[in-house]
C-alpha cells in the first residue's frame, strides 16, 4: 500500500465496516464484510492502493476485511499504532551507514507483534489472523517511515531498554543475565512510581517479559545493522 494512503485506507475501512447495513451503493453490498471487500477493489482499481505482499486480489480482500477488524478493536489497534511508531522512529530501515535495509526493520516488527502476542500485550481480533496483524503494522511503519514532518521521539523506550543491553555489553558479547535484571529493575520501579500503568488484564511480571523480548529484538536490530546504539 502507498504509505501515504493507507491512513486514509484505514478510516474509510473503519466507516464503511461500523456503517450500520444500508441499501447497496455504488454496486457494493450492504454487509459490513462484503462493503469492505468492495471497497478494497475499488481501491486497487483507482490505484489508492496497490496489491502487496505477493496477495492476489481475492487475499487482498480478505486481508482489507482484517485490517477493519482490527481497527474497530480499539485495545489492539492503538497497541499496533504505538508500536509501530516506536520502530519507525527508533529501529529505521537502514543501517548505521545510512544505506537501506528494511529487511531488519520487517524482522524487529514481525518480532514485537510476536512478543506482544505472547505477553498479552496485543490481542489477535477475530475473524483476522497474526500475519495479517504483522502486515497492518509492517504498513503503519511503513507509512511512518516515510514521514518528515517534525515528530515526538516515540521510540524513547525501546532506546532506554536497549541501553541496558549496552551497558552489558563487553567486548562484543551481551551479559543478559545483567541486561535482563537490569530491566526487571526498571519496569518494577516504573509501576512501583506509577509511571507505567498496566491493565488489569497485564501483570508487572508480564510487561517485564515482554520488556526483555524487546532488548532481544533491538539488539538483534543492532547486530542486522552494524549500530552500535539505537
Amino acid at each position: 500500500m502507498n504509505p501515504k494512503n493507507i491512513t486514509l485506507a484505514g478510516v474509510c475501512l473503519l466507516l464503511v465496516s461500523a456503517a450500520p447495513p444500508l441499501r447497496a451503493q455504488s454496486g457494493c453490498a450492504s454487509a459490513p464484510d462484503a462493503a469492505v471487500q468492495c471497497f478494497v477493489a475499488n481501491a486497487v482499481h483507482s490505484n489508492l492502493v496497490t496489491l502487496q505482499y505477493g496477495m492476489t486480489m481475492s487475499q487482498f480482500k480478505a486481508y482489507g476485511v482484517s485490517v477493519s477488524k482490527i481497527v474497530q478493536q480499539q485495545p489492539t489497534a492503538l497497541a499496533v499504532v504505538g508500536l509501530a511508531s516506536a520502530v519507525a522512529d527508533a529501529l529505521p530501515p537502514t543501517n548505521a551507514n545510512g544505506s537501506a535495509n528494511p529487511t531488519a526493520q520487517t524482522a524487529a516488527v514481525n518480532s514485537i507483534v510476536d512478543a506482544g502476542i505472547a505477553n498479552d500485550f496485543i490481542t489477535v481480533p477475530a475473524e483476522t489472523n497474526v500475519q495479517h496483524l504483522k502486515w497492518f503494522s509492517l504498513d503503519l511503519v511503513s507509512a511512518m517511515n516515510a514521514n518528515h514532518g517534525i515528530l515526538l521521539s516515540p521510540g524513547t523506550m525501546l532506546r532506554v531498554i536497549d541501553s541496558y543491553v549496552v551497558t552489558a555489553t563487553t567486548s562484543g558479547t551481551v551479559n543478559w543475565t545483567q541486561a535482563n535484571s537490569s530491566i526487571a529493575a526498571l519496569i518494577t520501579n516504573f509501576a512501583s512510581a506509577g509511571l507505567l500503568k498496566l491493565p488489569a488484564t497485564i501483570t508487572t511480571a508480564q510487561a517485564i517479559q515482554f520488556a526483555q523480548s524487546l532488548a532481544q529484538i533491538t539488539y538483534a536490530y543492532r547486530t542486522a545493522t552494524a549500530r552500535t546504539s539505537l
